[in-house]
Formats: C-alpha cells, structure tokens, sequence
C-alpha cells in the first residue's frame, strides 16, 4: 500500500467518521492489515471498552439510587414505590444484557462499593434526610442487585 493511500484512510476518520469505519471494516475482513488506521483503531477500541465500563457505572448508580429511595424514603413509598419498582426493574435487565460478558460482571462485582457512595450521596440530595438514615456501605449484596424478584420492605 502507497504511503498516500494510508494518508487518505487516516484522513477519514476526522473527514467522515462513518466511511472510516466502514472502510476499517472492510480492510478487516479482507484482512489488510498493513493498511489499517492503527492509532485511530486503537483509540476506538480503548472508547468501545470504557464505553461499556462507564454503562455499568451508569445503570449500577440508578439501580442504586432507586433501591435506596424504595427502602428508606418511606414517606414517599406509597406515592412513587411503583414507579421505582419499574426503574430498578429497567436498570436490572440494563444490566443483565452487558453481563453476557463475564469481563464486565466482574467490573461490577468490584465498581460496587465506589458507586454506593455515589447513589446514596444522590438519594440525600434528593430525598434531604438526615445522612444517617442511609448506610454508610451498601446494604445490598450482588445478588440482590440482580435479582429481579427482590425489593427490600
């Protein structure tokens, strides 16, 4: 391949952003590899990753956040229980769907602890009840977090 050639592919990827990964694609399954935009490839894959790391960071934190307001913001339990019980139902299957990849499970299993405090700094803000009224840690284990057939009472 032609040093203009690679010039060109590079080009794309700031000039057409979809044309530079469809072209990528095709380069891939010709299995060209000489011709490849590494560093931009590099990048995208090092994006795809975090991408999917900053979702379960994401979904983790609302799911947290409403099973907070569920089990401890009682005055508000029988006005928006049920729909908290939808959002911690939607963040649930959220989840599960990135768990077809056991990478991402266990980036879960250990984001926990960090993203609690996150929720429940949310649920105080939210709720504006004494800091005390939630637990320091998080006051559900993985598996109560998944289960779609557990709501703390």
């Amino acid at each position: 391949m032609t040093t203009q050639l690679k010039y060109a592919i590079e080009q794309l990827y700031d000039e057409d952003y979809v044309l530079w990964l469809d072209e990528t694609l095709k380069q891939l399954q010709r299995q060209e590899i000489e011709s490849l935009d590494l560093p931009h490839l590099i990048e995208e894959m090092e994006a795809l990753g975090n991408e999917q790391r900053n979702k379960v960071d994401s979904y983790l934190r609302q799911l947290l956040i409403h099973l907070l307001l569920y089990s401890y913001w009682i005055q508000e339990r029988e006005r928006c229980g049920e729909g908290w019980k939808d959002e911690i139902d939607n963040f649930r299957y959220e989840l599960e769907l990135l768990f077809s990849s056991k990478t991402l499970y266990n980036y879960f299993l250990q984001r926990i602890d960090v993203v609690y405090a996150k929720a429940r700094k949310k649920a105080i803000s939210k709720t504006q009840l004494s800091t005390t009224v939630f637990p320091e840690k998080c006051p559900y284990s993985p598996d109560e977090l998944l289960n779609s057939d557990y709501f703390p009472e």
